[in-house]
């Protein structure tokens, strides 16, 4: 019994760190959500996050942050 739930507490933690860019890098802002348009600058990828949806739930996190927008970091409104 004990065992079982030393599993299901993993599998919780697990399921509440699937993406970790979502969860813990804080409100999506506006520049993260818009596409680049032509010509202009590609958005650059929060690497930590990248490589900690990869190595700790083999990428499944990476669907939830990229559909979040929350992997890319933020940049510095045009004037």
């Amino acid at each position: 019994m004990k065992k079982v739930a030393v599993l299901f507490c993993a599998l919780v933690l697990m399921f509440e760190m699937t993406s970790c860019a979502t969860i813990v890098g804080g409100k999506v802002t506006t520049s993260q959500k818009i596409k680049p348009g032509p010509g202009e600058p590609v958005r650059q990828v929060k690497v930590g996050a990248l490589i900690a949806d990869i190595f700790f739930f083999g990428g499944a996190g990476l669907i939830i942050d990229f559909a979040t927008n929350a992997i890319y970091k933020p940049t510095e409104p045009k004037k």
